[in-house]
């Protein structure tokens, strides 16, 4: 059962990876390799509603992430609708690919940080969509932001889901988190961005404006503002949300979306039905990628089945067994995390490890946050953020691996060695 279950995770991820080849979506290879991994689960259990409640727990957790897409997506198309990324792209007088590029890079860094890598994602590449029109350019900007949104969102507790878990756990705290961090963050973003300025050169293309988006109808100067303003506020908010109530960061995504509903029909209330309906959230929501979300479904139910027969608890026991030394394990967990969601290999870390082996702020709980959180970046579905720029800008996966993947390696392991320094400077 175990070797069959590691079977169909590695052909799919193969398959997903030469999808250019077999001429496969990747959406349908996600959905069929996440279920069948289930359904060899559950065929070869003998507690049938053991397995079916492990899975109710899982698709639970799952659903929160899927929710909190659609609802940030959501909100990002209502701002798109309104021209409310123009607030800023008008604002970019520069047409220089590498002054864009360190513009994009540390704006996407320093909001990752306040808000999450996810949402920070989905926000950059949809203002980039908005500055560049050659699509190999965008690309390559995506694939900075996915390095730039995992790096901003592992110094500080409320940026990244895995530093927020150890937050929570009481592994780490806050001012420790950022004062550790955020150097060894920042370097493994500035070295990718580094190599990337010698080589990504010129002047960008800005799109031209379609025959569709001269003829429709355009909202207003004040319409924009409110919009844009409310949206991004109402994204920022969310983590507060989540640290005053202590309720899934999802449900405050959802409150921000029917604020943003109840916004949006009142500043078109005195229009009439066609004019106001390209204006609707119930349009926004029309809009969002479907096959991105159930791509994330299909991933998401494949980690969770190797999460639920141990098989990433017994692969981070290995490595406790025969690595012994707690960087290289946590080096180690961070490359694993590259291949599957770093979630639950922080989980697997913290029922290994109590606090009477690691007492809080131990460089292991600090070093674990920043591998997990970075090594994602190495492949592009080894993380939210990447997934989430796969889908929107449905970039190939061995493209990613060719440009961006080695870059983000270096990035991780300039950041590694940083911290190792750090730590015996300041020790």
């Amino acid at each position: 059962m175990t070797i069959l279950i590691i079977l169909i995770f590695v052909l799919g991820y193969l398959a997903i990876a030469f999808e250019n080849t077999i001429h496969i979506n990747k959406s349908a290879t996600a959905l069929l390799t996440g279920i069948l991994c289930w359904v060899v689960y559950i065929l070869s259990a003998e507690d049938k509603e053991f397995v079916s409640g492990q899975l109710t727990r899982h698709f639970g957790e799952i659903a929160q992430i899927l929710f909190f897409l659609v609802g940030s997506m959501a909100i990002v198309e209502l701002i798109d609708a309104h021209d409310g990324f123009e607030l800023i792209t008008r604002r970019i007088k520069t047409t220089d690919k590498r002054k864009i590029l360190w513009m994009v890079g540390l704006l996407t860094f320093f909001l990752s940080s306040v808000l999450n890598n996810l949402t920070t994602t989905i926000i950059m590449i949809s203002l980039v969509r908005k500055l560049v029109a050659d699509k190999n350019d965008r690309w390559m900007f995506a694939g900075l932001i996915v390095i730039a949104a995992n790096a901003g969102g592992v110094w500080t507790p409320i940026g990244d889901v895995t530093t927020t878990m150890l937050w929570i756990g009481k592994q780490l705290t806050a001012f420790n988190i950022i004062a550790q961090l955020f150097i060894p963050a920042l370097v493994s973003l500035l070295v990718p961005l580094w190599l990337m300025r010698t080589v990504f050169k010129g002047e960008i293309q800005k799109p031209d404006r379609s025959l569709d988006e001269i003829g429709r109808i355009r909202s207003t100067k004040k319409e924009k503002q409110i919009v844009f303003v409310s949206g991004l506020a109402l994204m920022l908010m969310v983590p507060v949300f989540q640290t005053v109530t202590h309720l899934p960061a999802f449900m405050g995504i959802l409150i921000g979306l029917g604020l943003m509903w109840m916004i949006s029909e009142t500043i078109h209330r005195d229009k009439d039905e066609d004019e106001r309906k390209k204006f609707s959230i119930a349009y926004a929501l029309s809009e969002i990628d479907t096959p991105t979300i159930l791509f994330f479904l299909g991933i998401l139910l494949a980690v969770s089945a190797l999460d639920a027969t141990q098989q990433l608890h017994h692969a981070a026991g290995w490595m406790d067994e025969n690595l012994k030394n707690p960087k290289s394990i946590a080096i180690s967990i961070g490359l694993l995390s590259s291949v599957v969601d770093n979630v639950p290999l922080v989980a697997a870390s913290q029922g290994m490890y109590g606090l009477d082996t690691f007492p809080t702020d131990h460089s292991f709980w600090e070093f674990l946050a920043y591998t997990t959180g970075t090594g994602g970046s190495i492949l592009i579905i080894g993380s939210a953020a990447g997934v989430a720029a796969m889908g929107i800008e449905k970039i190939n996966f061995s493209w990613y691996l060719k440009k961006i993947g080695w870059l983000a390696l270096l990035g991780y392991l300039a950041g590694a060695a940083v911290y190792i320094l750090q730590q015996r400077v300041l020790s």
